[in-house]
């Protein structure tokens, strides 16, 4: 079974697609979902929560008894997700937060107020997200997608260490399998030096994230906190369709749907014992940073890259 899900992982398609998605769940060695209740009484909080895997994300969280907290930067938007998740689980409880997490200023403020409210987290799921169609930046002057995917998720984490470590301390990153196909951008982080493409900022801003992770393990280790990135395959969602119309036309008959999608997100912050942190995750295992040599970074770009982020995000050294 483990060759299996091997070939599944390497041929891309078929192991990104809701085909790999259901052949995995029928093997024997598909991991056990979480105790029901295992989130019970627990508070997780979830970015991007107002559309696709974010509302997945929220939906599943509930249903094992986690007081849900949607962070949102539109907050219609957010009461309307709010509403949706209420009529699938009447039962939970659902807080709606407004932040804009490419936003520094708002992350710290938003890190304020729920951090007074909310004495121990047991998780946050880092899944907002964007993909400019044009060269974006963030209100301190950061490329957009590196500000959201990777400055914001650091510093509200670092301001809600407290609360984590009161908790039960794991913090997941979605990721996207795109970042595969791209090196550490270790020399322009910002994106100034070449002509911007929307994906290639996204998935190089991703590559980062992952990148990242053995930095962040040991740095937040001695809090008792873990971290993971998860990948969610190709999943049918409103970034997708907006942002990658091509490719949704193409492969719409084979996407995951957003529960399939962020399942290991879910099984993550709620499995126990805790999964061994630092690693990439993709349905339930955790998967190879690289595939290609040439996408490899050395220790020292890492430590680059690690200065350029926690500079950039103003975090405590």
């Amino acid at each position: 079974m483990n060759l299996l899900d091997t070939v599944l992982d390497r041929s891309v398609v078929l192991g990104y697609s809701k085909i790999g998605y259901a052949l995995r769940r029928r093997t024997s060695s598909w991991p056990q979902d979480p105790a029901p209740g295992a989130l019970a009484g627990k508070d997780v909080v979830v970015t991007g929560a107002s559309s696709g895997l974010g509302i997945a994300t929220a939906d599943g969280l509930a249903r094992l008894g986690a007081r849900v907290h949607l962070v949102v930067r539109n907050l219609e938007k957010g009461e309307k997700a709010r509403g949706e998740l209420r009529r699938a689980v009447p039962s939970a409880t659902f807080e709606l937060w407004q932040c804009d997490v490419s936003d520094l200023d708002d992350v710290r403020r938003f890190a304020a107020e729920i951090g007074a409210a909310v004495p121990a987290i047991s998780a946050i799921v880092h899944n907002a997200g964007a993909m400019p169609p044009e060269r974006t930046e963030s209100r301190q002057g950061h490329e957009m997608t590196m500000a959201i995917h990777v400055l914001g998720p650091l510093l509200m984490t670092e301001l809600l260490l407290d609360q984590l470590s009161a908790g039960d301390g794991r913090v997941v990153m979605v990721t996207s399998g795109g970042m595969y196909t791209q090196s550490l951008p270790v020399s322009d982080p910002e994106y100034t030096q070449s002509s911007y493409k929307p994906a290639t900022a996204y998935a190089r801003s991703k590559r980062t994230q992952v990148s990242l992770l053995p930095v962040l393990a040991d740095r937040w280790r001695s809090r008792g906190v873990s971290v993971y990135a998860t990948h969610p395959g190709w999943a049918d969602t409103p970034g997708v369709v907006d942002s990658l119309p091509g490719f949704h036309k193409v492969t719409g008959p084979i996407l995951r749907d957003v529960a399939q999608g962020a399942d290991t997100t879910v099984w993550l912050a709620a499995v126990d014992p805790h999964p061994p942190g630092g690693g990439l995750w993709h349905d339930r295992r955790v998967r190879p940073d690289h595939y290609l040599p040439t996408t490899r970074e050395s220790d020292d770009e890492r430590q680059s890259i690690w200065s350029w982020a926690r500079q950039a995000a103003q975090l405590p050294r």
